[in-house]
Order: structure tokens, then sequence, then C-alpha cells
């Protein structure tokens, strides 16, 4: 809805089928980035699937994978608790706490395993004070800033013709794109710590292991996905910004 009120103003009064609605070609980099991101989503949706009907060998759950791989990395405070959901898995450096979802707790599917492992490998990162999880907890609240304000701010600075306004909407935006860049080496360094868990704990053989390691590349294509994404709507504010000032 923002988008469509910012370019009905910028085009106002030229009726609907010449609002730029239908030929604003800045509309392309919003619907790439959307593709991008129900691909990345569709991707990692399909190989959670595929390899959560492949049961590990080991038999162990979700749940037993993470107390072990846990153990395996030192790490004896931190509680392991039930979340409802589908990947819904996440660890809470707050509370010390790694939450599983329904698909992960009681499978012991690889892909399971190989998901709680990486929710292992954000506490390993938390423990280790590891430098982008840091960054990244510290950017919590400007990253939600940013995301919840920009575009509001942007929209008004449009509307009232106020250079300023469209600037610091754009900023505000900025916050949430750094923040997903710094999501980046977070997720997929998780996702390393796991797999050598994984591997060097005999938690999953090694025909196994290539499907977790599947799982979490697919899952950390999400992450790309959703930076290219912003990128791109970074992009689309910066030109409406130069449009509206050379008018």
């Amino acid at each position: 809805m923002n988008i469509i009120l910012a370019n009905a103003y910028y085009y106002g009064g030229r009726g609907l089928f010449r609002s730029g609605l239908m030929f604003d070609w800045t509309y392309l980099l919003a619907l790439a980035g959307l593709a991008l991101t129900m691909l990345a989503s569709a991707r990692v949706k399909s190989t959670f699937s595929k390899y959560n009907q492949v049961r590990s060998v080991t038999g162990l759950t979700g749940m037993e994978a993470a107390e072990q791989v846990l153990h395996s990395f030192g790490i004896y405070n931190v509680s392991i608790e039930h979340v409802s959901g589908s990947l819904t898995d996440h660890y809470d450096p707050g509370s010390k706490t790694l939450r599983l979802s329904d698909s992960t707790w009681r499978s012991p599917s690889v892909a399971a395993i190989s998901v709680a492992a990486h929710e292992c490998g954000h506490a390993a990162q938390d423990r280790d004070g590891y430098g982008p999880l840091v960054l990244r907890s510290t950017l919590v609240p400007a990253a939600n800033i940013g995301s919840s304000l920009a575009w509001p701010v942007f929209i008004a600075g449009l509307i009232f013709s106020i250079r300023i306004l469209t600037t610091v909407g754009i900023v505000l935006f900025c916050l949430a794109v750094v923040f997903q860049l710094i999501t980046l080496p977070v997720e997929f360094d998780a996702s390393a710590r796991a797999l050598r868990a994984l591997e060097s704990n005999r938690i999953l053989p090694e025909d196994e292991l290539r499907g977790g390691k599947e799982v979490l590349r697919a899952a950390a294509l999400t992450y790309v996905a959703a930076l290219a994404s912003s990128l791109l709507q970074l992009l689309r504010l910066i030109l409406l910004s130069q449009r509206r000032s050379r008018r």
C-alpha cells in the first residue's frame, strides 16, 4: 500500500492508466525482489520437506541431536525448549534458550537434526562472543525502527515535497539493510559450526551429511535473497527520491 500511495501522488491527476501505477518501471525492482524471496522460500521448504522424510540411521531426534551438539561445544548452560510452528527454530541469547519447532523437536530426520545443529551453532557463537553476532544484536533496536518507519517517513517526504524527509526515510531503510548484511556471516558461520560438529561427532554419517549441507545451504539462500530484495528496494527509494527532486 505504501508503494502505491507514493506513486499515486507522484503521478497524481493523470488518471489511473496514465498514473505510473502501471508504467513506472521501478516496480520491476520491487517485483524482482519479491520473486527472489518467493523462490528462496520455496527452495528451503522443498529441500526441508525432502530431507525431513529421510530418517537418520542414528535415530536421534532434533532435540537429542541438539543436546549432543551443545555438549560437543562444551555448552551446558543452554536449555532446549519446544516451540510451536514449522521452521520457527531459533536461539535466544538473552535467556540462553534454544527453541525447536514442531518439525524439528521429535523428528529423527536428517533435516531436523541439521536445523537443530544450526541453532546450536548460534549458541556457540554467543558463548564465543562472535563479533558479527554481537554487532547484529546491538543493531536490533535500530533495525526495527528503520524497517517500521522508513516507508512512512519517505512517503511523507514525497507527499509534502520535503527532501529531508525522503532522505531520512532512505537512511532509516539503510539500517534494515545493514542488519540483513551482517546477518549473512552470522548464519553462514552457524551452519559451518553445525556441520563440523555433526561430522566430527558422527551424528550424521557422510551420506546423510550431504543432505544436511543441502538443507542448510537452502536456508542460507533465504537470507541472501532477503538482502538482495532489500537492496533492490533501496535502489527504488533512491530513484523515486531523485525523480521527485527533479520535478
